[in-house]
């Protein structure tokens, strides 16, 4: 089954590898990146100066691998409005053919090992010139202080991270002996090997052969012979955790392994502190390091894995087979579902070990498996990164068409065929039927609905549904000479959508409603992430749902009146949940970007649609109160990713402007009545924009799971172009005393 030693070792064979990655280990001139139609972008390298010539390099290819764009200076903004200008006159040039913004989505430090594990395991290869570029992504983001790997980019050096990223150095072609190597494993060895490698590090390790499955809690597939209606049943579990333990359960029931080559003996001896073969396996079930624990498991996690444990001593062999049918059919479900994508990298790459394991190399699957590996590669200015999906196009999308409409830059005649490519996009991306397998796959319907990347990847979001369709509100209702694309017919099928995803309490979950007690949470198996068993409901996404709806009653007032707009139907109930889910100081946890200056901006622009502000709501005086108890003295806003761990407000080193713009449009969305908060914010993000209009990238932005950081380097230009234009106006009717909360201002 495996690929013979000798062919393997030949696909990975040792390179040679530079001590700093500071310049590129390829040719930069190049690279390209491919978009095909519905927003599929991957990158090629070009070895030939024929292939160069026939396929130029674009200025989207040169600005996100780091190379100069040579753009003229724009004339310096003199006001708010022209710095927006100046910030689009430059972001359309990073606008791709098809009308949508291609972007890294990376950032967590644990995805692009299991890309490499997976594919060394399965006998799929890289290219030269990905291994040399994946290799300096991870010797740019070895940690400054000790050469180890932290969780995501800007995190402490853990197990997790440091162990998986040896390995995969390792597998791509580095030495045990170069100085990063050294190093990283000098790192692992302080913080105690990987013996004490989290759940989700001991299960890549044992498929690789390099950690027993004994060292490993029990991932008894047989849950899924369960009746759907047991409260603990895996289909209530959260999308993300379910579609990871399916294919891990299969592996893990067949105690799935590579068979032992030179690399895999090695790495046995680098990985720990005392002879692998006198470690004693079932002792580290749950030995995880202190430097890595975010999750502590519930004393009643440890006591069913103590009753698995025992079953599994003496697994049924006919249950066991009726499991791991079971498991491999909703495998088989999610691929074809997904077009191979899977929902994202972790279980993309799991899939692929399943399906190759059980139906081998020689078949379109493994073909297709293989093919899709190439979506969540990006390449950036300091390497090659496996990203959190296959990109978050739609989302990106979404945030600079509805800041063009409101700011007044879509009127603008030069930005009109750019608006036209990006509603032509929208148009291509909306999801027009449920999944293939629908019910059988435990799926949400998802008919009508937007997703966070790609119409191919095909889960429903909800705020991706409630931001596409705003945006297609927006464009296809106040630009003029745009030609209607989506019909009536396709936002009533996203409306339907939104309409099933309320929960009972009023808000909105990410894919799909609460299914699972919240007592769930105990039986969070992986101990570096929070809040993952169940799904949860968001300011952020309730937001996305009240602002998309409120707007679309403004065109269709008539379309299901009673569930939209009566009391206490949709709307009002989702405001009631953002009312409960205020913290007393003012503040709401942002769950998916950092953090009480993300989500403010959510909830404050969503209580401004009913009729509450500054001057009438007690809920957004104490909201606005607290945002500017963290103003600071340059006159904008930083919170460290610390703050999503913690739930309360940390400080960053440095003021962000992508958060000053979540802060200020808070402000004006509550119709804050002072200028001078907004007026100041306003100079701090002119003063950091560059003289071709774009701004620099400062720190990670995003966040999920509360521990893990991720990135959206498209903020740094939807948000200040949003923020400035909006201010302009806000500013402007404060003067003449006009000033209103909500959306245009122009």
């Amino acid at each position: 089954m495996f690929m013979p030693p000798d062919e393997l070792a030949k696909l990975y064979s040792p390179l040679d590898i530079p001590e700093s990655g500071e310049k590129p280990f390829t040719d930069y001139s190049r690279w390209r990146l491919r978009v095909n139609d519905g927003g599929r972008h991957t990158w090629h390298y070009l070895r030939t100066d024929e292939e160069n010539e026939k396929w130029p390099q674009n200025e989207v290819d040169k600005y996100w691998i780091g190379l100069p764009l040579n753009l003229p200076a724009l004339p310096k903004a003199k006001d708010p409005l022209e710095a927006a200008r100046n910030g689009y006159t430059f972001y359309k040039h990073l606008q791709s053919e098809d009308g949508h913004w291609a972007g890294e989505y990376g950032g967590p430090m644990f995805l692009l090992p299991g890309l490499v594990i997976g594919s060394y395991i399965a006998g799929m290869g890289f290219t030269v010139e990905e291994r040399l570029e994946m290799i300096r992504y991870l010797i740019n983001h070895a940690h400054p202080d000790d050469g180890g790997w932290g969780i995501h980019i800007e995190g402490h050096s853990t197990v997790f991270g440091t162990a998986l990223n040896y390995v995969a150095l390792r597998l791509l072609g580095m030495h045990a002996d170069h100085p990063i190597a050294v190093r990283a494993r000098a790192c692992l060895h302080k913080l105690g090997g990987a013996t004490g490698v989290p759940a989700w590090g001991k299960f890549w390790l044992a498929v690789l052969n390099v950690y027993d499955w004994e060292g490993l809690n029990p991932i008894t597939p047989e849950l899924w012979l369960l009746p759907d209606w047991v409260p603990f049943h895996p289909h209530k579990w959260w999308i993300h955790t379910r579609n990871v333990y399916i294919p891990m359960g299969y592996l893990y029931g067949l105690r799935f392994r590579m068979e032992e080559n030179d690399m895999i003996r090695a790495l046995r001896q680098e990985l720990y502190t005392t002879d692998y073969y006198s470690i004693y396996w079932p002792a580290q079930r749950n030995n995880v390091a202190s430097v890595d624990l975010y999750a502590p498991h519930s004393t009643v996690f440890d006591a069913i894995n103590v009753v698995l444990g025992m079953y599994e001593g003496c697994a049924i062999s006919p249950l066991r087979n009726a499991a791991l049918k079971r498991s491999y059919e909703l495998i088989v479900y999610e691929d074809e579902n997904t077009e191979y994508q899977t929902i994202g990298p972790v279980s993309k790459m799991v899939n692929l070990l399943c399906r190759f394991y059980t139906e081998g190399a020689d078949n379109e699957v493994y073909k297709q498996h293989a093919i899709k590996r190439a979506d969540f590669m990006w390449l950036g200015a300091e390497g090659m990164m496996m990203c959190g999906t296959n990109g978050s196009q739609l989302w990106d999308i979404g945030f600079i068409s509805q800041a063009l409409v409101e700011t007044g830059l879509a009127e603008e005649e030069e930005n009109g065929e750019s608006l036209r490519k990006a509603l032509g996009w929208l148009d291509v991306c909306q999801i027009r039927d449920n999944p293939k397998h629908y019910k059988t796959a435990y799926r949400h319907r998802s008919k009508g609905a937007w997703p966070f990347s790609t119409k191919e990847q095909s889960y429903t979001v909800s705020d991706c549904t409630g931001e596409g369709l705003k945006s297609v509100l927006y464009l296809q209702n106040q630009v003029k000479g745009i030609e209607k694309l989506v019909s009536d017919d396709r936002l009533f099928d996203a409306v339907d959508t939104l309409l099933t995803m309320q929960n009972a309490n009023g808000g909105f979950a990410s894919y799909e409603l609460v299914r699972g007690p919240q007592w769930l949470e105990w039986l969070n198996p992986a101990e570096v992430f929070g809040d993952i068993m169940i799904e949860f409901c968001y300011p952020e996404c309730t937001t996305s749902v009240i602002t998309s709806l409120s707007i679309f009653r403004k065109y269709y007032p008539h379309y299901r009146v009673a569930e939209i707009e009566c009391v206490p139907r949709t709307i009002q109930k989702a405001i009631g949940y953002l009312h409960a889910a205020q913290k007393p100081e003012g503040g709401w946890v942002g769950s998916w970007g950092i953090s009480f200056t993300y989500a403010a901006q959510f909830a404050l622009e969503s209580l401004s649609l009913v009729g509450e502000n500054y001057s009438n709501s007690s809920s957004v005086q104490r909201a606005c109160r607290y945002l500017l108890s963290h103003q600071r003295e340059d006159g904008g806003w930083g919170e460290s990713y610390k703050t999503c761990e913690l739930a309360s407000w940390v400080e960053h080193e440095n003021t962000q402007v992508v958060q000053t713009c979540w802060a200020t449009m808070a402000l004006m969305y509550a119709g804050y009545p002072d200028p001078a908060p907004i007026e100041r914010a306003v100079k701090l993000v002119m003063s950091r924009q560059l003289p071709d209009g774009s701004w620099p990238q400062e720190a990670i932005e995003g966040v999920f799971n509360k521990n893990c950081a991720i990135s959206y380097p498209n903020f740094k230009f939807s948000f200040p172009i949003w923020m400035l234009g909006k201010a302009h106006w806000y500013l402007k009717a404060l003067k003449e005393k006009k000033a209103t909360p909500g959306h245009q201002m122009s």
